[in-house]
């Protein structure tokens, strides 16, 4: 009886593989040498199960050499005499093989290629201080050695064994495992003939030996359409930007003094095609439509709600997935660029909404991604969002906040984008957000505050300032917290502006009264200018105050239609007289009348009516003279660009004040009649003698109103009235305001 063949340390190696838990593929796979064979002699060994018959050619030669099949499930080794010392090229050879079909192909070997990640890459992702991360991981075409190809490279420290899986291997994780980078925790593989348009994904083994749900790339370019998840190769290099000029206007200008006024947008529902099934719009078809009306309109800024690839419509984008992915609901990449070029050339700004505050818990997501609670928190006290059953990221790990850092420079660097809307800030800044006593756990102080959230968020406007001048950071961010909109360098944050929240809450609340009431509520108009200097504010309709049974603008307002649409009038240009940028979502404009919908377009048709088409040109003519006239925006954030003239006449509810420029001459009065009752002979006073020029009345028929006014202006006498030198006899339309500049 023969002895039983002895189990080598090559066979353990095959067995894994097979298995699927060959954890060092290269020590396996590719040229090795075989000095045991004879003298410069290598071997070739690769594993393709679904071939029949294999073998390798060398550049040169004549005849491909066969490959002996080492095991049935398809491993093959060929031996090549007559290597140089030097070794074996990765381009020197490539293998045949036919499959039992009788259909033959070739391909170079992926493990002949060297790892293309240095030391220096892997050192500062693990510092988290390599900011171009995209770069290096994910999915990059690559030629090397003549060959071109993918090269796939991933962060996941705990897993067993990572292999890329898709259509070009059969979705088979034992085909192509990659090579382990030691104790950083990436793995990589170039992968030869492979092309842009490839669908894959990664197929991880958690640390208890676990098959996990195939992974899509944390940073993919480009994702499936939902339902679909994969990954897809994509390029961006391949559009010619023509915005130049509009980056380097951008970079030397004085954003705090300039005019924004930002339309807020999501692109799937400002407007459809209802004869093609009611289908989104395409980006290059947005940048035919969309950007001559937001040109038309006089706005400053587009605002995307979040364009990252997500799974679920109905999330708007704020459950992101994809956060390097430009979601392929409305194009490719390159098409998008198009879109952001037309923007700049058309002398529009583009900002996104960005998530870093949370992510969804897919399975083909960040979640346990290799097994382990690699991105978010371990303790679901610091790990789950109890409101949105969402996983919060650790902000404490340095390759957690690379990525998202990351995340936001690819945005700034590729695509040209002009600024982030850093969404739920408020709830990165707490540790009790939305949590009950015993649900949370305090920082290492005792405290309620996020200390390494904090850390993040201020790391994040550093680099992001520094590295792109001239790009805006906005903090939706709804409590107290002190500094938001400050420098770094003097304690705060770091972010260009926040989002007035209280602002937007205290005005909608006093329009939301009847007239008759509004004498009870006269602090929450005034209210705000308390507080108005002390963050660089921005002043917000936006997208979540006309959803979930909140109403539409025009339908927060009381009284019958007319007064509806003079009230809405009077709130848009409180709104634009009011210190502070502007935001306004799609839809307030033209006065709509449903709450939003994702799924519906835009109710264009109401266009037809006087009342609709009034707000419109209304909207217009605010932005129009807001971005002409530099007392309206060029000192939001000083006092001295502020005035009341008289904020105390509850019992009319007559709002007074004056707006400043630097040059003393840029000089408005605005008053705001908040009732319906038209006020005859009415005295204010005012600083400086000359003509007071209606510049804007929001009751002039042309927007809808009853063209109640002061014939286009007076001249004031010197009679002092309100602590002013001198004054003027007004009459003010009903639910009205009124934009005087003064002419000395």
């Amino acid at each position: 009886m023969s002895p039983k063949p002895k189990h080598t340390e090559l066979d353990a190696r095959i067995d894994a593989l097979l298995a699927g838990r060959n954890a060092d593929p290269f020590a396996l796979l590719g040229p090795h040498p075989a000095p045991h064979l004879g003298p410069q002699t290598w071997t070739v060994r690769f594993f393709l199960p679904w071939a029949a018959h294999a073998s390798v050619f060398l550049a040169g030669s004549e005849h491909p050499i066969a490959a002996r099949r080492l095991r049935p499930a398809g491993v093959f080794e060929a031996v090549l005499p007559a290597v140089p010392p030097s070794g074996v090229a990765p381009s020197s050879y490539r293998i045949l093989y036919q499959t039992a079909s009788g259909d033959r192909a070739e391909l170079h070997d992926p493990y002949a290629f060297p790892a293309l990640l240095g030391d220096l890459d892997l050192h500062l992702i693990g510092e988290g201080r390599h900011y171009d991360t995209y770069e290096k991981l994910g999915a990059h075409l690559h030629t090397l050695d003549g060959v071109s190809g993918v090269h796939f490279a991933v962060w996941a420290p705990s897993a067993r064994r990572v292999s890329v899986v898709g259509d070009f291997n059969r979705w088979d994780g034992r085909v192509h495992p990659l090579r382990p980078r030691g104790s950083s925790g990436i793995w990589e593989l170039f992968l030869p003939g492979l092309g842009e348009g490839a669908i894959y994904k990664f197929e991880l083994i958690s640390p208890r030996d676990e098959l996990l749900p195939l992974k899509a790339d944390p940073y993919a370019f480009r994702s499936e359409l939902r339902p679909h998840s994969g990954s897809v190769v994509a390029r961006l290099d391949t559009h010619c930007w023509s915005d130049s000029a509009w980056l380097a206007q951008r970079s030397s200008r004085n954003w705090l003094e300039s005019p924004i006024s930002i339309y807020e947008v999501h692109l799937g529902s400002w407007r459809r095609l209802s004869h093609e099934h009611n289908r989104w719009l395409t980006y290059r078809e947005l940048a035919a439509q969309l950007i001559p009306y937001v040109q038309e309109m006089g706005y400053t800024h587009i605002e995307l709600l979040p364009v990252m690839e997500h799974p679920f419509d109905a999330s708007w984008g704020y459950q992101t997935l994809g956060y390097f992915s430009a979601t392929s609901r409305y194009g490719s990449p390159a098409d998008f660029m198009f879109f952001v070029d037309a923007c700049h050339c058309a002398g529009i700004g583009v900002l996104l909404d960005w998530t870093p505050a949370h992510f969804p818990r897919d399975d083909h997501g960040l979640a346990r991604f290799d097994g382990t609670h690699l991105y978010e928190h371990e303790d679901p006290r610091k790990g789950a969002h109890p409101d949105w059953g969402t996983l919060i990221y650790n902000y404490g790990r340095n390759e957690v906040q690379n990525y998202l850092i990351s995340s936001a420079l690819f945005w700034l660097d590729k695509y040209h984008i002009d600024g982030l809307r850093v969404d739920a800030v408020a709830s990165m800044l707490y540790l009790d957000y939305s949590r009950a006593a015993g649900e949370w756990l305090p920082n290492a102080f005792g405290g309620r505050e996020n200390l390494e959230a904090i850390a993040f968020l201020k790391h994040l406007n550093e680099v992001a300032h520094s590295r792109f001048p001239g790009v805006l950071t906005i903090a939706e961010e709804s409590t107290s917290f002190p500094g938001v909109s400050r420098p770094t360098y003097l304690g705060g944050l770091g972010f260009s502006f926040k989002w007035n929240m209280g602002w937007m809450n205290d005005t909608l609340e006093y329009f939301s009264n009847d007239p008759v009431h509004r004498k009870f509520h006269h602090n929450k108009l005034t209210f705000s200018l308390l507080y108005a200097f002390s963050e660089n504010f921005l002043l917000p309709f936006s997208h979540d105050e006309v959803v979930h049974g909140k109403r539409s603008l025009l339908h927060k307002m009381p009284g019958d239609m007319w007064q509806q649409f003079a009230n809405l009038r009077l709130l848009l240009a409180f709104q634009f007289a009011h210190p502070g940028k502007k935001l306004l979502f799609m839809g307030g404009e033209i006065a709509q009348r449903s709450e939003w919908s994702e799924t519906a377009p835009l109710e264009w048709d109401l266009l037809r009516h006087h009342s609709h088409l009034g707000t419109q040109r209304l909207a217009s003519a605010l932005n129009r003279l807001y971005s002409a006239e530099p007392a309206l925006h060029q000192l939001d954030f000083d006092w001295t660009g502020f005035q009341w003239i008289d904020c105390s006449d509850a019992d009319h509810s007559l709002l007074s004040f004056l707006r400043r420029g630097r040059d003393p001459r840029d000089l408005f009065l605005v008053i705001l009649n908040c009732t319906p009752v038209i006020r005859r002979h009415y005295r204010i006073g005012v600083p400086h003698a000359g003509y007071y020029r209606e510049l804007l009345n929001t009751d002039s028929s042309f927007f809808g109103g009853s063209d109640v006014g002061n014939s286009g202006g007076l001249h004031s006498v010197p009679v002092p009235w309100m602590n002013q030198p001198f004054s003027l006899e007004l009459t003010f339309p009903p639910l009205a305001a009124v934009f005087f500049k003064w002419q000395p």
